[in-house]
Parts: C-alpha cells; structure tokens; sequence
C-alpha cells in the first residue's frame, strides 16, 4: 500500500477548511483549495480561529499551531493537487458543479489520485460514471464539524477497486477518523435514520401531537441525547434537513419527504422557538413514534445491506453522540416494545414496510447479537480486529469470547501463517470495560469478575503458544488489558502512536491479565514495579528500546513489516537483554529494598530528589493496598510456570475487588481522581 504524503481538498468553507484543519492536525500535508482568493483567505481564516481556541481551552499548544498552519497549502491553483495520493471535493450540493470539478481534477491529477466525493445528496457512482478512473472514485462522507467529529462514511460504489477501499480506510485512520463502509445509497447510513428523526418532530408538531419543548424533552429521554431536533437544526440549519429530506423523499417515497410545517419554516428563515413548559403526559407518545420511526428506518437500511447493524450504531453513537445506537435501544427496551412502535408507523405510513429483520427478531424472541470482532484473511495473514470503537476498543465478556472464537477460526485455516490483531480506531485496546466490573461489584457477583478474567488469561495463553506466529498491531493507544494482550503475543509491530500502560493501581485493582507476568519476564521485575506503580505510559520508541516491540514502523510499512516477521520466523520475546541506560535509574529505584519504601510512603535512600518527590506524589495517587498486592504477586511469581503464575494473579482476584478502594476507584475512573482509604 502507497504512503498516503499529501491530500488536496476542494472547497474552503466549513466543511472543507474543517477537514483540511483535521488532515493537518494529524500530521498529514493538506493542500486546500477553492475557485477565489477570498474564499481562501476566509477558509484559512476559520482554522486559524478554531486552532486559536483549540489553545485557550489548553488543547494546544502555540507552537503546535504554528507546526499544524505550516502543513497547510491554501490556494486557488488546482495544479497543487496534481500529485496528491488523495482528493476530497468539499464544495456545495450542486450536481452540475461537482461533476465538473471531478472532469477537472481526473484530467489534472496523477495515474495514482484516489478521487473522492464528500457529498450528502447524490450517488457516488453517479461522479464516478463521468471520469475516467471510476475504479479510483470514492465517497467520503464527513460529519459536522469535521475538525472535531470523528465519525467517516466511506462509500465504495460498485466500479471502486479494492485497493482504493484500502487506502481510503487507511487515510480514514491517518487522520483520526473512526470509519464505517456504507453502500452507496440515499442518505447513506446515518443520514437515513438522523433525517426522518428530525422530519417526524416536525410532523408532530404539524399534526398537534405535542409542542417543541415537550417534542424537545421526549426525545433528549428516549435517545439521551444533549439537544432535541428543533435545537439540532436550529444549530445546523432547517434548510439543510429540507434539502436532506427532499432528497431521501424522491429517491424512497414520501415518507421520508419533508412535511409542510418543515418547509414552511425553512421559507419563514426564521429559527424554532424552544422555549415553553414540558407536558409530561404528551412524552411518552412522542418518545414511542420516534422509536418508531427511527428504529424502523435504522432496520430497513440494514435489510437492504446499506450498512451492518454494528457500524449503524457506530454511526449514531460517534457521528450523532447518541449514548446507545438504534439497535442498542432495542436491545435495551426489547424487542416486542420495538415490534409494536414500528408496527405503528408501518400502520400510519403505507409506504413504509415492516423491515424483514425485525420480523425475523420478533419471531426468535430474542436481544440482537453484536460482532465485535472481524476476521479478515489476506496472503497468508489472519487479521482479527477488534471493531469497538466509540468504547475504544475496551474489552468485555463478549469481545473476549469472540477473540477466542475468531483466534481459533484462523488459527485452524491452514492457510494461515500469522495472525495479526489490531483495535479500530484511533486505539488499540484500552483495557477492560470498566462499567463491567463495577456492575459486578455492586451486584456482589465477584466470581464472575474472576471466570472473566480467567478466560481473558485462557484466550491470552492461546495467542501466547500458538503454532501460528501471533502479532500484535499496535498503532494507537493500550491501557491495562489492551497492553496485557499486546504483550501476549508472540511479536509487536507498532508505529509512533503506539503506546502501553498499567493505570489499574490508580483505579483500585491491579494488571489481572497476564501484564506483570509478562512485563517482568521481559525487563525484570523493578522496572515492571516502576510501571505498574506509577501508571506511567511507555511509548513506541521506548518499548522498542526496551526490546518489547519488535518493528517500529511508518503506517504504511506495516504491511511490509508483518511479512518480515513471517519470514523471518517466531522471535524469542523472553530473550535475556541488558536494560538501556535510561531505564537503569528507573529500575534502581524499584528494587525490592526500595519498594518497601514507596509502599510506606517513604522516599528511599539513594534516589534523586528531584525525581523522588515526583515519584512520591504519584504514587500517593494510587490505592495503598492494589499496591501491596500488584507488589507481592510479582514476587510470588518469580520463578514460577506460566500456569503457576496465572493462578497466583487469579488467587488475588477476589481479595481486590472486595476492597472499598476498587469500587470508588473504578466508579470514579475519568470523572474524578478516587479517594482512597486502603481498606
């Protein structure tokens, strides 16, 4: 796969300048361009603004936005495209307009440009039938503002070539966007759903089924969800829901065309009025229709295989910061409840139909069943990937069952001589899930906190001795149980946004999977304190340094990079080695004489004082007794069989989650920093 150097966007508005804002950001060169000076300058202007307050909220640093600005390009000359690997047309839904930029740039740009369409309204096959590279022709759907959203569609249309998919997924990740593949149809994925919700609020509002602030209140309940649809598109604009559900209307019936009261309002250009008192007898009526109409509409376009019921509620969770996606909802208010909602509005709407897949659910009578892990076979490489995004990949009972499952599918395919696993997203695993264990914890269900781990550590054994040679991808961030199954592998490839840490000690618990073990049988047993302590982060570059990570390469070297530890054969990851310099101090200060001292609250002798007191203070963070006990199970383990040494961590298992100090910990993890007690 070619490395993705430079990206031209077409268009200076806020939709292009945002995803130029977002491609610089990330590290990429991005050339930014529209059809006058002062468009630019105006574009240019905008990122310089956001940059600006990027800074006051401490997000960056100045010399960081000088360092993004510098990446940046801003011009009306569309030759600075011509050696582009990748450009993205950003300008107003005009089909006569974009279908002339796309002959300009196909007959400027080179043999390599991968062409690609940001558009909301139109086919994407319908550009890519007018120039000549269609196999070369994409959709990249970005969401509002797309400097801050994560959320990318990318649409193939049916002439786009594999590779181009690859390299879209690929510049998709480059510049820290979590991506879903949608087919190329009206509304895509999550505008098909997101429009209709907008247009049936304002089709009870027309019919007199309730005002705006209870329509506003019902849905922030049902959906939980910060803004209402009045509010969403006073935000964005009325005229774009017009324009979007017009669209959706020509191309699928009128249900989904815009209801009177819609467009009279866009002719008004006025804003809905939101305020007034919620009538609480009026929102239960309203929240059922909306999950009628919603969860209808998101079953429908899975039926017709626009998207995978996973990547649909990607969409809503990551593009429209709903806290559950559409078939999460159902899940949660069963699927009887959703039957009967969706049933009500096949009943009011003749064109719309019961979705087969609702039917077909119905009649199992039971929750819907979510992949969380995708197998994917190429050249003799199994890639599992870990697809959990919006949770960054955190790891549960049934992510964890599946990686088993998946592993051992490839695992058995003779074909295969290495599996690889990677996360989605811009992390690779960071950790477990916590709200897991704190349910547990409440629900004094203990065991099953430890029959978890216990397959964790099976499944990790698994990768640890199979026959295939296992590799970990490592290209984003790793906490806890996502460093743990890195270190379970047999290899680790990773690139400069890689990075491990054991933050447990400061949430109550201790690495329950395997990561001291493994941490100690590769750099001893002080410096695997000194992580585990601290928390401290350990990136790329060091953890190749430290002999952990076995390739560290550019994103578009890995490729290259896992067939050379297949050729070169199953590296011995246990290896004796000599610690860096830089890592002896670090080490010193966690020998076992010294280790009594941090655990009393000591600063013990010998160590510097400028990093002693640093030292003190973070450890004073963590909890007193994960300490001792993350402390004592790495010195039971010295000397120990792998099976031996798992069961020591499992014995502990029950000892921790117990304590006071693991459920303040764990139910107070990224709110606020846990005080604890150490008992």
């Amino acid at each position: 796969m070619s490395q993705i150097q430079k990206i031209g966007v077409i268009g200076a508005g806020n939709m292009g300048s945002g995803i130029a804002q977002k491609i610089a950001q990330e590290g990429i060169p991005v050339v930014m361009i529209d059809t006058k000076e002062e468009f630019v300058q105006r574009g240019l202007a905008t990122i310089q603004r956001l940059l600006q307050e990027g800074v006051e909220r401490k997000l960056f640093k100045p010399e960081k936005v000088t360092e993004i600005l510098s990446r940046i390009t801003a011009t009306t000359d569309f030759s600075a495209v011509r050696d582009a690997d990748l450009v993205i047309e950003a300008v107003f839904e005009d089909k006569a307009v974009k279908t002339d930029l796309f002959k300009k740039l196909d007959a400027i740009c080179s043999e390599k440009t991968i062409l690609a369409t940001n558009t909301s309204s139109f086919y994407v096959r319908e550009f890519a039938e007018q120039i000549n590279r269609p196999d070369r022709f994409v959709g990249l759907h970005y969401f509002y503002h797309p400097a801050k959203n994560r959320l990318l569609e990318v649409i193939p249309h049916a002439g786009t070539s594999p590779e181009t998919i690859e390299i879209s997924l690929l510049a998709a990740k480059l510049h820290g966007k979590t991506s879903i593949l949608v087919k190329d149809a009206p509304g895509f994925a999550v505008n098909r759903f997101f429009v209709p919700f907008l247009n049936e609020a304002a089709r009870m509002l027309e019919e007199g089924i309730a005002d705006i602030p209870t329509i506003e209140e019902a849905c922030k309940q049902a959906f939980k969800i910060g803004m209402g649809p009045f509010q969403l598109m006073n935000v964005t604009g009325i005229p774009i829901a017009v324009h979007a559900a017009t669209t959706l209307g020509k191309e699928l019936g009128l249900f989904y065309a815009p209801c009177n009261m819609l467009k009279a309002q866009m002719e008004k250009k006025e804003n809905w009025n939101l305020d007034g008192p919620v009538d609480e007898s009026r929102t239960q009526t309203v929240s059922d229709r909306m999950y009628g109409v919603c969860l209808g509409v998101s079953a429908a376009l899975v039926d017709e295989g626009v998207a995978t019921i996973e990547d649909t509620d990607r969409g809503a969770k990551i593009g429209l910061r709903w806290a559950l996606g559409p078939f999460e909802i159902m899940n949660r208010i069963g699927i009887d409840k959703t039957y009967a909602v969706v049933e009500a509005i096949c009943n009011k709407y003749p064109d719309f139909r019961m979705p087969e897949l609702l039917a077909k659910q119905k009649q199992l009578g039971k929750p819907f069943e979510f992949n969380f892990v995708d197998l994917a076979i190429k050249d003799g490489v199994a890639t599992l990937t870990i697809n959990r995004p919006e949770a960054m990949n955190a790891l549960n009972e049934q992510v964890v069952a599946q990686l088993g499952s998946r592993f051992s599918e490839a695992e058995s395919c003779s074909d295969v001589k290495a599996i690889v696993i990677q996360g989605a997203g811009k992390a690779f695993v960071a950790g477990a899930d916590i709200r897991y264990f704190v349910n547990k914890i409440k629900a004094d269900k203990i065991p099953d906190i430890v029959a978890f781990t216990r397959k964790g550590h099976e499944v990790f054994l698994k990768i640890e001795n199979s026959p295939k040679l296992t590799i970990a991808l490592l290209d984003g961030l790793s906490l806890g149980g996502g460093s743990e199954m890195a270190l379970a592998c047999q290899a680790i490839v990773a690139t400069s946004a890689g990075s491990m840490a054991f933050p447990e000690t400061g949430i109550g618990i201790y690495p329950g999977l395997g990561g001291m073990l493994r941490m100690t049988r590769q750099v001893g047993p002080a410096l695997a304190k000194y992580y585990v302590f601290t928390g401290a982060p350990i990136n790329a570059q060091d953890a190749k340094d430290l002999g952990i990570i076995h390739k560290l390469v550019n994103p578009s070297e890995i490729q290259a990079a896992i067939q050379a530890l297949v050729s070169e054969g199953r590296p011995d990851k246990y290896r004796s080695r000599m610690l860096p310099d830089k890592f002896k101090l670090l080490a010193d200060m966690f020998s076992a004489a010294c280790v009594d001292s941090w655990l009393a609250g000591k600063i013990p002798d010998g160590v510097a004082a400028d990093v002693s007191a640093k030292t003190q203070k973070t450890i004073g963070f963590k909890a007193p007794l994960a300490l001792k006990i993350a402390a004592e199970i790495i010195d039971q383990q010295q000397g120990k069989s792998m099976t031996d040494a798992v069961e020591i961590e499992l014995g502990a298992l029950s000892k921790i989650f117990t304590t006071a100090d693991a459920l303040e910990g764990l139910s107070t993890a990224g709110r606020k920093r846990p005080e604890f007690k150490g008992v």
